[in-house]
């Protein structure tokens, strides 16, 4: 079925309009229940449940291995569970659920022969905009996401985290209504990485979506989502979820070392301990 192709952006925030929602669980965006996934006799996730409330951020750290991106890909619709159910927006079939969900890998996956603005409207190109209205509509978020001048650039000349924010933009500007982000700074330095999730967050403030992210940093999943879920060692089951405090300091460094703030942090270390038992 074509998807409908009528995006609009709006300057003055991050904000692009995408598919309407579909009929949805009150309160609900995203909502998986009695979630289990199988590879062969592999094991992977088993009896999960988890939901995310619209334009709610939801955290997932967990041992190296224990099905993270697996669940991402799930919630995206680019897999279908052995057993349970996913909603996404009303979506339970895979195809419903990637109309609604914008992925985001671990690598930035820029196409090393377009530029930075060609990268970025690739979704738009995707969904059948033509080109010259796909790099307008990208373009004028580019100074927001400050990459201004960078436009013909490409992906080699720029640096760790422009070449991330370009992948977000890229997200972003899809329009969809969930994003799905597997581990966005996980190849950045520490500094960038920090500089980073203090723009994300910006990013998310001025134009709230509804957003799983996973992490193997437990200190960001915190800093950045509203509730995070610590998972246990394959199959992945839900130890203990977390709610961060709030309300948090725009100010990452501040934020991260409130009181409140490193007492749910040592709450989450000991939980990723215990499952990972």
């Amino acid at each position: 079925m074509r998807q409908d192709t009528s995006v609009s952006v709006e300057t003055e925030q991050f904000a692009v309009a995408g598919p309407g929602p579909a009929e949805t669980a009150p309160g609900a965006a995203v909502s998986i229940r009695r979630l289990g996934h199988s590879y062969a006799k592999l094991r992977a996730i088993d009896r999960l449940e988890l939901e995310v409330p619209a334009h709610g951020v939801l955290g997932l750290v967990g041992p190296s291995g224990c099905g993270k991106s697996t669940l991402l890909e799930l919630i995206a619709g680019l897999q279908e569970p052995s057993e349970g159910e996913i909603d996404v927006e009303g979506a339970r079939d895979g195809a419903g659920r990637l109309s609604r969900c914008a992925l985001m890998p671990q690598r930035d996956m820029l196409l090393p022969w377009l530029s930075a603005l060609d990268n970025a409207a690739l979704a738009l190109r995707n969904r059948g905009v033509r080109r010259r209205d796909a790099r307008d509509r990208a373009g004028r978020l580019f100074e927001r996401f400050g990459l201004a001048g960078f436009e013909r650039t490409k992906p080699a000349a720029l640096s760790g985290g422009m070449r991330q924010r370009v992948a977000f933009l890229r997200t972003l500007v899809s329009g969809k209504p969930v994003l799905a982000l597997d581990e966005p700074f996980a190849s950045l330095d520490a500094i960038t990485r920090a500089e980073m999730q203090g723009w994300l967050a910006e990013a998310l403030a001025a134009d709230p979506r509804t957003v799983v992210m996973v992490s193997h940093d437990v200190e960001e999943a915190l800093y950045l989502s509203d509730r995070v879920a610590v998972l246990s060692g394959r199959p992945a089951r839900v130890v203990e979820e977390l709610s961060a405090p709030a309300p948090r300091s725009a100010d990452r460094d501040a934020a991260v070392t409130d009181p409140a703030f490193v007492a749910v942090r040592e709450r989450a270390l000991t939980a990723l301990k215990k499952g990972a038992r």
